[in-house]
Formats: C-alpha cells, structure tokens, sequence
C-alpha cells in the first residue's frame, strides 16, 4: 500500500527535502482526487490549503472586473504545486482554480505547514524558496497571458 508519505517523496516539487521534514509534513496532507469541473478555490477566498498535483490538470482563472467572464491564466499539470496564498497574509487566493479534467492529488494543511515552518526555520526556508519560485513562474505566467489578450493587433 502506497502511503501520504510515499506520496510526498515521490513528488518533484518536494525532491530533495529530508525524510523527516516529509515524515512531518505527511501528517498533514491527504489524497485528493476531485472530478472534472470541480473548483478548489475563488479568487479571494480563504486560502488554507496547497495541492501537489499527480496527475490531471488545473485551470487557473481570473473574473474579468465588471463583467461575468473567467480569463483562463494558465494550466498547470502533473509534478507541480497549486496554491501560495496559505503562505502570506492576508491568505486569500490571488486567483481561482478548477479542475480541467480528472485530478488526482495531495492536498496539505496550510496553517499546519507554516506552523512547521516557524517552528523549523531550515524547512522554512527551504519550503519558502520552492515557493517564492513557484509565485514568479506564475506571475510571469500571468503577465504574459495578460499581454496576449489585452495587446491591441497592430
């Protein structure tokens, strides 16, 4: 039987980290599988939560201020991490995010891994950085999809 812990160390954004910070970290995270069309969290929700993706993907989205539209932004999939907000106040999620297909992940406890962070500052450190690189990919991410659909054609 494949565990939580077994879960987390097989997972690429968590390469590298020490058994025992994963030992630790797998009591706070659980499988996730969620159907098509589910949606893990709006645009300025309460942010509590991250995902490490196993397989499947996610559509991250953004309401276009004034109107109903939904802006797909990106699509992340299989060997990436979702969710930063849990990790900088105010924790409220900077976009939304659903289900493209099938999902199969881990979801761990946010409040309980910056517990584990303040209380550890090398896993901290070490957890903030893989994150800090996850928030410039995606805002790189952002910027250059923004840029595609608001650039007039010349």
């Amino acid at each position: 039987m494949i565990t939580t812990f077994d879960l987390l160390v097989a997972h690429p954004f968590l390469t590298g980290l020490p058994p025992h910070h994963l030992a630790r970290l797998a009591r706070w995270a659980h499988r996730a599988p969620l159907r098509a069309g589910a949606r893990l969290f709006e645009e300025n929700g309460r942010a509590d939560r991250y995902w490490l993706i196993r397989d499947g993907y996610v559509n991250l989205d953004i309401r276009v201020p004034g109107r109903e539209d939904v802006v797909v932004l990106e699509t992340i999939g299989p060997g990436t991490v979702l969710g930063w907000s849990w990790l900088f106040p105010p924790y409220r999620w900077h976009f939304g995010a659903v289900a493209a297909g099938p999902l199969l992940s881990i979801a761990v406890d946010g409040p309980a891994t910056r517990a584990m962070c303040d209380a550890d500052p090398e896993f901290g450190y070490e957890l903030t950085k893989r994150f800090m690189a996850v928030v410039v990919d995606r805002m790189q991410a952002t910027r250059i999809r923004l840029l595609d659909l608001y650039t007039a054609p010349a």
